[in-house]
């Protein structure tokens, strides 16, 4: 039996190790010779030379000198803390196929991706190292790795341009797996941009003393448990739901399929984190590929990879609720106090926060505009919390999620809890009503023997648990909790559906001062101005985007490999924000056939597209009136707006409209790099089970016992960061059967 993480002295590194990755199976040697040779365009070896040679350069992007060195030059005139000239040319010679780390972190994604997904990619692989089939998608009559680098950045080029959305899609995918891959692994990188894993006065908090985790030996027996309530999730909605029901004195049991890290082991390293932190290790994305979907999947779920804000559900989406939707509680009283109880719980307050460079910048550009804007508050216990590096963990334990406040007062209420438990499906009881829930079973696997997971599963134990209990709540998340009901054989067509993600896209800005992007809270103000764009409450806020390099940089819209190099190497200067639209279009999720994990089949709408369009052209302003001298919007066919020197005198103002102009022809096109951070809405709440899945009280229709507790309930998007609604909706849920439980006299 392997020991739970606080019985053994381990080390930070014992539990936050990424899996071995010798296996490069997913593709063969041939495969991964093509791929590397996409990956080496999107990131080329760029060096001084002569490009008209007539020998084409297969590996090399070469600049003629004279060129380069105005490179360097410009860059010496941009930044405040140039790198030296050594260095500069070091990071552009940089080639992704001859970083050992790069190949490994790129084994390590690609083979904790679907077979499906890496069977389509090696497909593609195989028409492209053919020497016939690979004509009609590169137009040359000779495969892709053999031809000069060059020529491999054109055709990357023309494929983000194709009409074809197969193609956009496609190069979208290879411009974003190497420019995320690269910026983690680059031996030069994060020390030129000034990028440390750690905040500045790091300081970890004490590990927690309360947990005990529930360890098991092998059997081929299941191990059966018994218990009041059974949780399944330890995130916001799990959370709250073990604090109120176990001070309520009831038993209560959180299974998690994540794992535990104390403090000192966070925040993670970037590649580290991803990995272990994050639903498909930060890649799990749409059926279509035109979206990432980031998940936590972690003890806390995702208050402990989120980003603190706390913002309270919006009076006209609780008006929606209450009134189109059908369901009172929303502008109730009793919403009101449980809006209000769980901020006090978490210390939710505005008054502490600090402003960074971009969050000022997006209150002074409003200001300045005329746009509505405001302070986010945050859940940090009433006090500052200065830190950007909360969505790889909170190491200070200053931001306030589950797993540092909900999950340790239900411990001191007795809450007990499993980690590493993986659930198949909820039990049911056949009665005259329906059926009841009487619990659940999953599969649990524990740590390895130095109490850490990166060893095989031969030195990992696994048990299959029975766990009986008197009420099942479903805390999985957005994704998993319709995926865990359809596998335990709930039928109404309503499971899955009314998918809302909130998707997102970016622009930047870069600055003639130095902005120190990572440093401060990744949101502390948000835009309010736009966000009823049809007077039905749909419309988009503006924010500031977290500016962990790889969050920042690896969905920049590609352009050429120098430009992302040379505009990389500006991380310093960059401020990068977003535009959210409240969407009104929604998507599914089903069960994945081949995975049994969730398989999410959402793109944004036109109508929500266009609503992220309108904030993005905001935000240029709001950087415009903030002094940027280069805008970048994530929208490809739109070249980086570049303000003439001061000293020139020059009006931008006229040139600037145009280019705004240009932004709206080319429109927001379903290939730009779209994100998501919120998932909403696929149990949702409603009047009957015709339009929903479960009652006002969170009781999944048509069932006894069984509750869903997260944000999935949402009848709709929430058109703000979702904690504190989900932890307000799980908080009237969990009293509401406390009050059940005791009147049964349990």
């Amino acid at each position: 039996m392997a020991p739970a993480p606080e019985a053994v002295g381990l080390p930070h590194h014992a539990l936050t190790l990424p899996p071995d990755t010798s296996d490069d199976s997913c593709f063969t040697p041939l495969q991964w010779t093509v791929w590397y040779a996409l990956l080496d365009a999107v990131i080329p070896s760029i060096v001084p030379g002569d490009p008209s040679s007539s020998t084409p350069a297969q590996n090399e992007y070469r600049v003629p000198k004279a060129e380069f060195d105005s490179y360097y030059d410009t860059l010496c005139r941009k930044v405040k803390q140039p790198p030296s000239r050594s260095d500069f040319e070091k990071l552009l010679r940089e080639r992704p196929s001859d970083n050992k780390r790069f190949k490994q972190n790129m084994v390590r994604t690609l083979g904790g991706l679907p077979r499906a997904a890496t069977g389509q990619l090696a497909s593609v692989l195989n028409l492209l190292a053919t020497r016939w089939l690979c004509y009609p998608l590169t137009g040359y009559f000779q495969p892709l790795h053999e031809l000069p680098i060059a020529a491999r950045e054109s055709i990357l080029q023309s494929w983000h341009c194709a009409r074809i959305s197969a193609f956009r899609a496609f190069a979208k995918s290879c411009s974003m797996l190497a420019q995320r891959t690269w910026v983690m692994t680059s031996p030069l990188f994060t020390d030129l941009v000034g990028w440390s894993d750690v905040p500045a006065d790091y300081k970890s908090a004490p590990s927690p003393p309360q947990y005990t985790f529930r360890q098991f030996s092998a059997s081929s027996e299941p191990e059966t448990i018994e218990t009041d309530v059974v949780i399944v999730g330890s995130g916001c909605g799990g959370g709250v739901c073990a604090r109120n029901l176990a001070e309520a004195g009831f038993k209560v049991l959180v299974v998690e399929k994540g794992y535990h890290y104390a403090p000192h082991m966070l925040p993670m390293s970037p590649e580290v984190g991803e990995w272990n932190l994050f639903e498909e290790h930060g890649l799990l994305s749409t059926a279509d590929g035109g979206m990432t979907i980031l998940a936590g999947a972690t003890w806390g779920g995702g208050g402990t990879v989120n980003w603190g804000v706390s913002l309270k559900t919006p009076d006209y989406v609780r008006d929606d609720w209450a009134k189109k939707r059908g369901l009172p509680l929303f502008t109730s009283p009793e919403f009101q106090q449980s809006l209000d109880r769980v901020c006090d719980f978490m210390g939710v307050s505005d008054a502490s926060v600090r402003q960074n460079h971009r969050s000022q910048c997006l209150l002074d550009g409003c200001e300045k505009l005329g746009y509505k804007a405001k302070v986010t508050p945050h859940n940090s216990g009433n006090e500052d919390h200065f830190c950007g590096h909360c969505h790889l963990g909170c190491g200070s334990s200053g931001k306030k999620g589950p797993a540092v406040s909900w999950l340790p007062a239900a411990a001191k209420a007795g809450a007990q809890f499993i980690e590493g438990l993986t659930v198949d499906k909820v039990t049911f009881d056949d009665f005259a009503s329906g059926k009841k829930a009487t619990g659940i079973v999953g599969k649990w696997v524990s740590r390895d023997r130095e109490g850490g997971l990166n060893g095989p599963l031969s030195q990992r134990t696994t048990r299959d648990v029975v766990i009986k209990a008197k009420r099942v709540i479903v805390s999985a998340g957005t994704l998993w909790s319709p995926v865990i009901l359809r596998k335990s054989g709930l039928s109404n067509p309503q499971i899955g559906r009314n998918l809302y993600m909130h998707p997102v896209n970016g622009i930047s800005g870069f600055w003639k001062e130095e902005t120190d992007p990572w440093e401060g809270c990744a949101i502390s103000s948000v835009c309010t101005e736009f966000e009823n764009l049809d007077g039905e409450g749909h419309g988009t806020k503006l924010e500031p985007l977290c500016m962990i390099p790889f969050i920042a940089l690896a969905n920049c819209a590609w352009r050429s490999g120098l430009d992302y190099k040379l505009s990389a190497l500006r991380f310093r200067h960059m401020g990068t924000f977003f535009s959210m639209p409240r969407d009104r279009d929604t998507g599914v999720v089903t069960v994945s056939a081949s995975t049994g994990k969730p398989h999410v089949d959402y793109s944004p709408s036109a109508f929500d597209r266009a609503h992220g369009l309108e904030g993005l052209v905001a935000l240029a302003r709001i950087l415009y009136a903030t002094g940027a001298y280069e805008i970048r919007a994530s929208l490809a066919p739109v070249e980086p707006f570049v303000r003439s020197p001061p000293e020139s005198g020059i009006d931008d103002s006229a040139r600037f409209e145009a280019w705004l102009a240009t932004m709206r022809r080319e429109g927001n096109p379903l290939t730009s790099p779209w994100g998501c951070a919120h998932q909403m809405g696929s149990c949702r709440m409603a009047k009957s089970a015709e339009e929903g899945v479960v009652d006002s009280q969170g009781k999944v229709w048509g069932f006894e016992g069984l509750y869903v507790a997260d944000a999935s309930v949402f009848p709709s998007a929430s058109g703000v960061n979702p904690m504190v609604t989900n932890m307000a909706i799980s908080d009237h849920i969990s009293r509401g059967i406390a009050r059940d439980l005791k009147a049964l006299g349990v």
